[in-house]
């Protein structure tokens, strides 16, 4: 493991931030934090990070680069009035990071930036303050990336883009990936594993699909003529204007799907709602 936490305790006077918190990372994995706003996300990554020190626990880092960890907490740090390069440029000089032409050039491109681009940040949309954030976070090539809500305030193309990068950065370069957000949907399509954090405490977690089967009771399947069939009487579903919510589990829902395609319905979507009960108060470790 690159990154451990164990027994991660954190308190602010009488109130508890985190409790007992155990994580590990490896390299080539994403991990999903997800949580409630206070749920301690923020406080754990900190920690991580270095940046405040815990009341009790301790942070294993197994690495011998200068810095094996880079992150974004809370919000992209760059200089408004400066361009990409210059940021990279300003940022790999604090960090003695190499400031050649030609690599910081490669940093915007590995994170989907334009090199030719030369107006100020203040110009970027969030995703593109996102991206260059990343690219300052790697400047010294570290193993494990920590991401504090990358996703909030991004639109859908901009969270896609994202998320196809978060996914690159693990399976091509190998890196090890810790992303929190609150937004479950987010974090089910880009993460190898969930870790599910409410009040300070870690209560669920496991593989991002065996939660996600054990914690949805319904899947919402969607389709021009989806309600004209009689299938939904033999099952326990709700009709909707083009979609059906229907009340199985992660084992039936393929049987389902299999009947509409051989009766020639046209499906558009099936979605699984999940139920957030299920998801923060069952633990399936």
């Amino acid at each position: 493991m690159i990154l451990t936490g164990q027994s991660l305790t954190k308190t602010y006077g009488s109130l508890s931030a985190l409790t007992d918190v155990d994580i590990a990372c490896a390299a080539g994995t994403i991990y999903g934090l997800l949580g409630a706003n206070g749920a301690g996300k923020t406080t754990l990554f900190r920690i991580l990070l270095g940046l405040i020190k815990p009341n009790k626990g301790k942070v294993i880092i197994n690495s011998d680069r200068i810095k094996p960890l880079g992150g974004i907490i809370e919000k992209p740090a760059a200089y408004e009035y400066l361009s990409a390069q210059q940021n990279l440029r300003l940022f790999s000089k604090i960090q003695k990071a190499p400031a050649d032409k030609t690599t910081i050039e490669n940093k915007l491109k590995a994170v989907g930036l334009s090199p030719e681009r030369k107006d100020p940040v203040r110009n970027f949309s969030l995703g593109m303050k996102q991206r260059l954030g990343i690219a300052i976070a790697l400047l010294n090539d570290p193993e494990c990336l920590v991401l504090d809500e990358p996703f909030s305030g991004l639109d859908p193309i901009g969270i896609a883009s994202l998320r196809s990068l978060i996914q690159e950065l693990a399976t091509k370069q190998g890196l090890s990936v810790l992303v929190s957000s609150h937004i479950v949907d987010e974090l089910s399509k880009v993460c190898d594993e969930l870790i599910i954090l409410k009040e300070g405490q870690i209560v669920n977690r496991g593989a991002t699909q065996e939660i996600i089967s054990a914690c949805t009771e319904s899947y919402l399947i969607s389709g021009p003529e989806i309600t004209q069939t009689d299938l939904w009487e033999k099952v326990d579903a709700k009709m909707l204007r083009q979609s059906v919510q229907v009340f199985v589990g992660a084992e039936e829902i393929g049987e389902i799907i299999s009947v509409l395609a051989k009766k020639g319905i046209q499906i558009t979507s099936c979605t699984p709602e999940i139920s957030m009960s299920k998801l923060f108060d069952t633990d399936t470790k």
